[in-house]
This record gives structure tokens, C-alpha cells and sequence, in this order.
């Protein structure tokens, strides 16, 4: 059997212990620049360590040093007792003076190299460091199994997947048959395209009854890396099916789920992993997610909702939260968690482009502008945000600011038809219908769907007293979208000036979609597509 101490992938550090280095020391040390140390003494320290009292540990072992300061096992031992100790330099210090001290010592090569297992996210140059010294340690014992098996794992981790399986290759055949083998083998061919060996190895290691959570959990991120999902839901399946699954596993599967689109599944499978962690707030923001794309936004409210009494700090918590209380027409609720998200993350741009989004239809129109005036400095290069901020001045009646910023985006492909509207409206508020009328049908020449724009058109046609135009424009506004707006406000004025016995019915209709209000920002918020 592969004796290791489980190197951990991203998935596991969330998940498990801190580091558990071993304690790889001889009984008698031989060859020691000084005296060694006596046996009692490195019993005592190994119990002190094995016990968790690190202080009484190091001060025995720089104790001892005193006396035999070139002692290996002393200094093998105090780089455990660091490393313990999350004092990831000094046990790389104390590991290699062993080794300088007695550069036979295989234990401090594998304390070593475990230790840079244990600090790949920390150090970036770990991943080498520890492939180089467990190469180091099989120059001299080639057929030591745990240096294999742990290179080959480092290698697999770089991308090297042919000299990964070739120190898989130097097991002995009991060991390669081992699932912490068989899972590495399995990433190795994954990420060589060989998909039938790759699928072989799968097989064999869910088969197998030595099978832990660990061993499949240290190759998912190569094998997400070579987008092999197909084979990460197989493995993490087999978990499932084998009851071996926690909740890193079962997260990590209900992400699986999601990114395929299987949202029933991701949900059911993420609900799982939530009774084991309730208390995990990214776990409920995730679930959130999968519930908004269901279009289920309440419960996606309640996941927000637990996930907030968690971390109430995290903006992006607040973020999505008022985002889904846009579309549910929420508006004060979204006001509120939308202004929280920017407090707490000021320099965000999307965060304030929403909040610039939900001010523009509150009382006071003007609270929208330094929201979507935060966006064009964080975002000068997208024309969107200034057609935003002069939409916000339209609404707060700055006509001239307005149209100055319609003018900057006039020509942009993704802003064009906007702001000929716009400036079609300001035309049409300065009287001169014959500018707003060739500012409206150069937008819908560009959006032949721009439903405001029919209606805006509509109300030019009744200024006009032309009525037959006006009622055709705001029918196909209405053709479009039937609760819109302005379409029915401009209907109900045409109804009015003609005196039109449907009047008082469009009067009672334009009173139910007055309150509901709010669609005016989730339309400003799909101009960016700002989503959760």
C-alpha cells in the first residue's frame, strides 16, 4: 500500500484539516556531522509533537541543538513542529538543514516535499520545488514508493502526464493498483486525450474498495483543467453511490450539474451538501444561483436571504439580492441592498450602474446620477454608460446635460438606436417635431422592435393630429409589448384628445401599470446585461 498523507487539491482545502506532515525519523540516526541526539531524547519530542505542544516541543529540540547544533533528526523534527505551526518558511529552512546535514536522509526529503504539497496556493514556486526534491530523493532511492507516488502526483498537477505515469510505472504492482494510483493514472491519461485508458483507470478506482473521498478529490482539478467533466461526474458520482461523498464532493457536483444545465439535479445535489454545511454562505449564494436561472425568484430570496444573516458584509450577497428584487418589483427592497453592495464595494462599477439603475425611478430622479457618472469613470470606455447617465438626466429634466451626453454615443453601434430616441424626445419636448420625427425612425431603423420609440412616435402623430398614424404607431408598440408604458400613457392621451369612449378603461389599465413602475430598471439593467 502507498503510504501518503493525502496532498490536497483546492477542493480538499476547504474541506479538511490543516497540514499533517509525517514524521519520517529514523530510530538511529548514522552519519551525523555531530554526536546525535539519544533516542529518549527524540521519543520525547516526538510525543510532545504527537500530543500538540509545540511550544514544549521546539524548546526541547532547540534545546538538544545546543548540544548537537548539525543534528539532522533535531532539525527534521523542528521543521514539523513549524510547519505544525502554519510557519511555512521556517520548516523549509529547518527540512533542508537536515538535508544539508545529512543529504541521505529521506525522511527530510519527504517532509520537504510534503510540505510544499501542503503550500502550493501559498508559494508559487511549490509546485517545482517539490517535484525537484522528491527527484532528488529517487536519484539515490529510486525505488522509494512514497517519493514516486508523490511526484507523479506533482506531476500530474503541472500538466507533465507521460512522466507522471512513468514514476506510476516504478510502483510496485500492488501499489499501482492502489485508488490514490489509480486516480492519478486516471488524470494522467485524462489529460493526454487518451479518454479509453483514462475511463479504465475511472472504473477500476470506483471499483475498488480502498476507494476514500481524498483520492478522487486530488484530481479533479486536472481533470476540470482538461475539461474531462464527463469523467468528473463519473467520479464524483461513484462518491455519491458509494457514500463516500461529503460536502466537497457534493458541491462540487451540484457545480458539475449547474455548468451542464442541469439545474434540477445542481439544486438537488447542492440542497444535500447544505445539510451537511448550513452554515456556508458561498454554498446558499450558489444555490441562489441555480434557483434565479429556474426562474424561481423567491426561493432564490431565501438562499439570499440565510446567506446574508451569515456573511452580512459581502457585497456581493447585497448585489444579487437587489438584482432579484428588480425583477420581482421589489423596488425599495432593491434600492436598499443595491446602496449596501456599494458602500461596501464603492469602486465596483456594475454595482453602481444597478443602484444608478433603481434611483432613476424614485421620487427624486437626480439620486441616479453620481451612481452612473461612478460607472463612466470606472468604465469610460463603454459608450452604455453614458447613454445611462444621460437618460438619468432626461428624467431629472437636465436637458441640455442630456442631450449632450445622447450626442457622445449618438454613433455607436450598441447605443445608437437609444440615443436617437432620446434626442427624438428632447426634439419633441422642444417643439420641433420635425427633428424629433427624424430622430425616432432613425432608431427604429436601427431597432425595428423599439417599443418606446412606436410610442413616442405616436405622441408626435397626435401633436400632429394626425390620429390614424398615431393609433397604427402605438398598436405596434402594443403588439409588442402590451403593458408598456409610455405606449399606454400616449394611447390614453390620444383616447383623451379625440375623445375616445375607451378612455376611461386605458385610464383605469394605465393606473395598474403606473404602479409597477419599475420595469423602467430592469430595462436599463439589460442594456448591460448586469446579472448576478
Amino acid at each position: 500500500m502507498i503510504h501518503v498523507g493525502e496532498p490536497r487539491t483546492r477542493l480538499q482545502r476547504s474541506c479538511l484539516a490543516g497540514p499533517a506532515l509525517m514524521l519520517l525519523l529514523p530510530a538511529v540516526i548514522v552519519a551525523s556531522p555531530a554526536k546525535p541526539s539519544s533516542e529518549e531524547t527524540i521519543q520525547q519530542i516526538q510525543r510532545l509533537i504527537q500530543a500538540g505542544d509545540s511550544g514544549a516541543a521546539r524548546a526541547a529540540i532547540r534545546k538538544a541543538l545546543k548540544d548537537n547544533p548539525h543534528d539532522a533528526g533535531l532539525f527534521n523534527l523542528l521543521g514539523v513542529v513549524e510547519a505544525q505551526q502554519g510557519n511555512y518558511r521556517e520548516a523549509e529552512g529547518d527540512f533542508r538543514k537536515a538535508i544539508a546535514a545529512l543529504p541521505g536522509y529521506a525522511g527530510a526529503y519527504l517532509n520537504l516535499g510534503r510540505l510544499y504539497q501542503e503550500n502550493l496556493a501559498r508559494d508559487p514556486g511549490a509546485l517545482k520545488k517539490g517535484i525537484d526534491t522528491y527527484e532528488k530523493l529517487l536519484s539515490f532511492q529510486p525505488g522509494n514508493v512514497e517519493a514516486n507516488y508523490q511526484c507523479a502526483t506533482l506531476l500530474m498537477q503541472q500538466g507533465a502526464f507521460k512522466p507522471s505515469l512513468a514514476r506510476l510505472a516504478r510502483l510496485p504492482r500492488n501499489s499501482q493498483d492502489h485508488p490514490q494510483a489509480l486516480a492519478v493514472r486516471c488524470a494522467d491519461y485524462a489529460g493526454l486525450g487518451d479518454r479509453a485508458q483514462a475511463e479504465a483507470a475511472a472504473h477500476r478506482l470506483l471499483q475498488s474498495p480502498l476507494l476514500t473521498e481524498a483520492d478522487i478529490l486530488t484530481v479533479l482539478p486536472a481533470l476540470e483543467a482538461h475539461q474531462q467533466t464527463a469523467l468528473e461526474t463519473e467520479l464524483l458520482e461513484g462518491l455519491v453511490n458509494r457514500r463516500l461523498a461529503s460536502f466537497a464532493s457534493l458541491r462540487a457536483l451540484g457545480l458539475i450539474y449547474h455548468q451542464q444545465g442541469r439545474l434540477d439535479r445542481a439544486r438537488e445535489t447542492l440542497e444535500q451538501a447544505a445539510q451537511l454545511k448550513p452554515d456556508s454562505a458561498p454554498l446558499l449564494v450558489e444555490l441562489a444561483r441555480v434557483a434565479y436561472e429556474q426562474r424561481d425568484r423567491k426561493g432564490a430570496l431565501g438562499y439570499l436571504a440565510h446567506a446574508r444573516e451569515l456573511d452580512p458584509e459581502n457585497p456581493g450577497i447585497h448585489f444579487f439580492w437587489g438584482i432579484v428584487c428588480i425583477e420581482e418589483n421589489l423596488a425599495e427592497e432593491a434600492y436598499r441592498s443595491l446602496k449596501k453592495a456599494v458602500s461596501l464595494k464603492p469602486e465596483d462599477p456594475y454595482y453602481n450602474y444597478a443602484l444608478g439603475a433603481v434611483a432613476t425611478v424614485r421620487q427624486d430622479a437626480r439620486e441616479a446620477i453620481p451612481y452612473f457618472r461612478k460607472y463612466c469613470e470606472l468604465k469610460p470606455e463603454d459608450p452604455r454608460g453614458r447613454l445611462a447617465l444621460g437618460i438619468s438626466y432626461f428624467n431629472a429634466h437636465e436637458n441640455a446635460e442630456a442631450r449632450r451626453m445622447f450626442q457622445t454615443v449618438a454613433e455607436a453601434p450598441e447605443t445608437f438606436a437609444a440615443a436617437h430616441y432620446y434626442l427624438g424626445r428632447l426634439a419633441n419636448l422642444a417643439g420641433d417635431l420635425p427633428s424629433a420625427t427624424t430622430e425616432l425612425l432613425a432608431a427604429l431603423k436601427a431597432n425595428p422592435r423599439y417599443t418606446d420609440a412606436y410610442a413616442e412616435l405616436g405622441l408626435l402623430y397626435v401633436k400632429q393630429k394626425d390620429y390614424q398614424k398615431a393609433q397604427e404607431a402605438l398598436q405596434r408598440a402594443l403588439e409588442m409589448r402590451q403593458d408598456d408604458y409610455l405606449a399606454n400613457l400616449n394611447l390614453l392621451v390620444l383616447y383623451q384628445r379625440t375623445r375616445d369612449p375607451r378612455a376611461d378603461e386605458q385610464a383605469k389599465k394605465f393606473e395598474e401599470i403606473r404602479k409597477r413602475r419599475s420595469e423602467s430598471a430592469k430595462e436599463l439593467l439589460r442594456t448591460i446585461e448586469v446579472r448576478p
